[in-house]
């Protein structure tokens, strides 16, 4: 494959290969990247994520895809071809502190383990809480699972439901989990709350915030508080507001979400993508920030959102969000892996994989939606 951008620096590629285990050959690995795929794949993932397991080995992880009461994985080992590799992790038993709702696996390799970030309903609930997730930690020997729970209950618990687990490894070889405090029981004031109001849309607008915390070498927990990372725009004058509030603005949903966090560094700079909008309706869509440190402050980006629907330009792509990002094994190549739907898929959620780059000012642009479909 011709390499035609350098957008990380090595030095902090080999941070990532520590984390994601991208070891193998790079020549093979380098070779199993097309120049185009097959928009969409034919994987029924919401919120997908790939781990590189080096020499041309990629395992994709996801939302739904017939799991039952946990996750299953995919295998493939040029990005276009997948073959279902049945199911790695089972929540919903007497071991298990998860019951219900596994969302956005995210796995990792590390000191030749494979560890499993994930969203599920917490057993304890003593409020009967509609919506009581927590994040929990697995851990395999191989890819293929078993996954088995580092412990019977969530990585921790900061007293308010949370989802979207994603682990940054940073340079000093600490480790930073991101995550979203879910919508539920949190109205927040807004300009956009008001006007929803006066127009009789809405009582009140729920939002959802993008944390960070850096977690313990062993994953057994998180050190230090939460920090508060990103959140939609109070005024209706910020630049981001508009895409940020389309759900609310179309009347499709009293909710405001930022969710589906990926962080990762870019020589200096801290990048965070993440998703806004219903992520069961047309306008979920994906923009970035940036900052000089892995816990912030970041700022969000003027081209946002850099991932959005595209029936508007003629496009039959709509619904696009939860990104990942792929790397290639030398560092050169970056992909942007996320859901989507099309008008002739109709609702069921499926995988897209287009090329990212970074530019010399530090701009973040991804190329896509592209799709085969005509």
């Amino acid at each position: 494959m011709m390499i035609k951008q350098h957008v990380i620096y090595p030095v902090v590629f080999l941070l990532f290969l520590g984390l994601l285990g991208c070891k193998g050959n790079e020549s093979e690995n380098e070779e199993s990247l097309p120049e185009e795929f097959n928009n969409p794949l034919d994987v029924a993932f919401g919120d997908p994520f790939i781990l590189d397991d080096g020499n041309g080995k990629f395992y994709m992880y996801g939302t739904g895809a017939g799991a039952k009461d946990g996750f299953v994985v995919y295998g493939s080992e040029d990005l276009k071809n997948w073959d279902h590799l049945g199911q790695v992790f089972y929540g919903n038993t007497d071991d298990t502190w998860s019951i219900a709702n596994f969302w956005a696996p995210e796995v990792y390799k590390f000191d030749r383990r494979y560890y499993m970030f994930y969203s599920a309903d917490w057993r304890v609930n003593p409020e009967n809480d509609l919506e009581n997730f927590r994040i929990g930690v697995a851990v395999a020997d191989s890819p293929k699972g078993p996954f088995v729970d580092l412990k019977d209950e969530p990585l921790f618990d900061p007293g308010y439901p949370i989802i979207d687990a994603n682990v940054f490894k940073d340079d000093d070889g600490k480790f930073y989990l991101y995550y979203s405090r879910a919508c539920y029981k949190h109205p927040v004031d807004s300009e956009i709350a008001v006007w929803a109001k006066e127009e009789g849309l809405f009582e009140e607008i729920e939002e959802s915030w993008v944390y960070g915390v850096e977690l313990k070498p062993d994953f057994s927990g998180v050190t230090g508080e939460p920090v508060l990372l990103l959140r939609p725009p109070v005024s209706m004058n910020d630049q981001q507001a508009e895409w940020e509030s389309r759900s609310v603005s179309s009347g499709e949903v009293n909710r405001r979400w930022t969710e589906g966090s990926f962080t990762f560094k870019h020589g200096r700079t801290y990048y965070i993508m993440y998703s806004a909008n219903h992520f069961g309706g047309e306008h979920y869509a994906v923009g970035y920030a940036t900052g000089n440190s892995p816990l912030g402050p970041f700022e969000k980006a003027s081209n946002n959102p850099v991932i959005e629907k595209n029936t508007e330009t003629g496009g039959v792509v709509t619904g696009t969000g939860h990104n990942s990002v792929l790397f290639s094994s030398d560092g050169k190549e970056m992909y942007a892996v996320y859901h989507g739907r099309t008008q002739k898929t109709g609702q069921e959620r499926l995988v897209f994989i287009d090329r990212m780059s970074i530019d010399e000012n530090g701009k973040l642009e991804v190329h896509g939606p592209t799709t085969s479909e005509k």
